[in-house]
């Protein structure tokens, strides 16, 4: 009884911390996502590079979170190899510094981060408040986790039990570094597993040796993470973690021989033997920024392991190909999965043409301009072939909601399809107006349009997890994304009329071409958020008209 109340305990505990980084996470992603790509991409040296990674990772609380965005990125061009390389270099470290930061003794703290992030949270109705309170909110929760975790392992401390695995362990360093990567794999958290290794070395609950071999595991572990989850990605975007694997795999291996074999454990015990896994921790991913000057020169062996196929290199060719069946027509419920395929195809071929267009305002490329333009054709063979689609389905044998739900994934075809309109018949036109005209922006007001842009963004990421999921929660995330954006073009409206009358030139002169591109991403992002109104209006979160449907006798009077 007394090892399934443990357990219990112990797995309470653990879930805690995972759902806490996780909150965090979220957080931050909701506040601040929209920014990464910029962020990213525009490092220029691998030093900077590797700053930004360090960075990201400590506000991601993951090195495997930044290795996500890293392979989207490279997947997508944004990001050579050798920059994304060194970002993900510089996130292991950070990701290590962020656990330095946790283990301080900041359980005082937890009464006033519950407090404060409760307010922001509940009581805020400002977005970016309210996310601020989901961060605070979760790093007391990771705060107490980890009192929790010290709590649950004092009662078996001193127990026969909990010695003779640790004694295991520190005679069978392999058996430890293996055990640490599985955690990391399985908890999808390096960050969690070795505050956790932290946590039962600082209470006596296993030996140091087999800490700092668990540790590694862990930092084998969360090289595996983002290697598992780019699977399906193609080989560009999947040669950065898979560099980044054979760099830090082989590394870990090479530093557990090390410590296990050599006496360099008395060199790192600083203040303990908790901080002893740390210190190892911090040392191991410092020593991994030396591959720095070789990212450049990892490239093509990596390029030999994962080739591109010439006949996919240029395009993504199922995105250029209907995914409609026809054979789905005889059963309404598989046809409407059908559809909803179809309308998310359209949706990854419109992020494709709306990602890069604030790059024309910097330099007006003229053959990738007409690459994006020519997409449009496919969008708009898409939506005749979804109306064709509908009209052909057996109506007859369809329930109410059936049809009702057909008719909405069309409108929201027609949305996209308008989207693609104006990426092709407006804005791209500007840009070129631009180029040709040699208007330039003032700093702040490019800045204004390029924020705006990664906001359009990350609510066109949303929109299509709102389109698969159905998820309430999401929808409604999305429509207050759209208030937000709304808010953000009236904002930046205002801002330029400001400039104006101020006597700026540069917003004098492209004064036309900033106003039609602010309001065109308004446009865009109000199409793209339509996906939310059906789903909130089926959940009772929706009036169908704002409008007082009733008037008084005197009103009619």
């Amino acid at each position: 009884m007394t090892i399934i109340y443990f357990v219990v305990q112990l797995m309470g505990a653990t879930m805690l911390l995972l759902y806490a980084v996780r909150m965090v996470r979220t957080g931050i992603e909701r506040a601040f996502g929209a920014s990464f790509r910029r962020v990213v991409t525009t490092a220029t040296s691998p030093v900077s590079s590797a700053a930004t990674g360090l960075v990201l990772a400590i506000v991601l609380q993951s090195s495997a979170a930044v290795g996500l965005l890293v392979a989207g990125f490279a997947g997508t061009g944004a990001l050579g190899f050798p920059a994304g390389l060194a970002v993900v270099l510089g996130a292991d470290l950070g990701s290590a510094l962020l656990i330095q930061v946790l283990s301080f003794k900041l359980e005082w703290l937890v009464p006033f981060l519950l407090a404060t992030g409760g307010a922001f949270f509940i009581k805020s109705d400002s977005r970016k408040l309210k996310q601020a309170g989901r961060i605070i909110l979760g790093i007391a929760f990771i705060l107490i986790s980890l009192r929790f975790l010290r709590e649950t392992m004092d009662p078996i401390r001193d127990s026969s039990f909990l010695p003779s695995i640790a004694g295991y362990l520190e005679r069978d360093f392999v058996t430890a570094f293996i055990v640490g990567a599985v955690l990391a794999w399985v908890m999808h958290s390096s960050v969690a597993v070795i505050l956790m290794c932290v946590t039962l070395v600082a209470i006596d609950a296993i030996p140091v040796a087999a800490g700092v071999s668990l540790v590694l595991g862990a930092n084998l572990g969360s090289a595996i993470i983002p290697v598992w989850l780019t699977r399906n990605m193609g080989p560009i975007a999947r040669r950065v973690p898979v560099a980044n694997f054979l760099l830090r795999g082989s590394g870990a291996v090479i530093a557990l021989l090390v410590v296990n074999r050599l006496p360099v454990l008395p060199y790192l015990e600083w203040l303990g033997p908790a901080q002893t896994l740390i210190n190892a921790h911090l040392a191991f991913n410092a020593c991994l920024l030396l591959a720095l000057p070789f990212c450049r020169l990892l490239e093509r062996p990596v390029a030999r392991f994962l080739p591109v196929d010439e006949a996919t290199e240029e395009d993504l060719p199922q995105l250029h190909r209907s995914v409609l069946d026809e054979a789905s027509l005889k059963t309404p419920q598989l046809a409407l999965a059908n559809l909803k395929r179809e309308v998310l195809r359209m949706s990854q071929v419109i992020d494709g043409m709306t990602a890069p267009i604030m790059d024309f305002f910097v330099t007006y490329d003229k053959d990738k301009a007409t690459a994006i333009i020519a997409r449009d054709a496919i969008v708009n063979d898409a939506l005749d072939d979804i109306r064709r689609f509908v009209a052909d389905m057996p109506m007859d044998e369809a329930t109410k909601q059936q049809k009702k739900r057909a008719r909405e994934l069309t409108e929201y075809a027609i949305a996209l399809e308008t989207v693609g309109d104006l990426v092709a018949k407006l804005v791209l036109p500007l840009a070129q107006e631009k180029s040709e005209k040699g208007i330039k922006f003032s700093k702040a007001g490019q800045e204004e349009l390029i924020s705006i842009h990664e906001r359009m963004m990350a609510n066109m990421g949303l929109a299509s997890n709102v389109l698969i999921s159905d998820d309430l929660e999401s929808a409604r995330l999305l429509l207050e994304e759209k208030a937000e954006m709304t808010r953000l073009e009236r904002s930046s409206r205002k801002k330029h009329l400001k400039r104006l009358t101020e006597g700026t030139q540069a917003s004098f002169d492209s004064s036309d071409v900033h106003l039609e591109v602010l309001r065109a991403l308004r446009e865009m992002n109000s199409h793209i958020a339509s996906v939310s109104y059906p789903i909130l209006y089926r959940g009772g979160q929706l009036l169908e008209t704002r409008l007082i449907e009733t008037m008084t006798d005197d009103d009619e009077d």
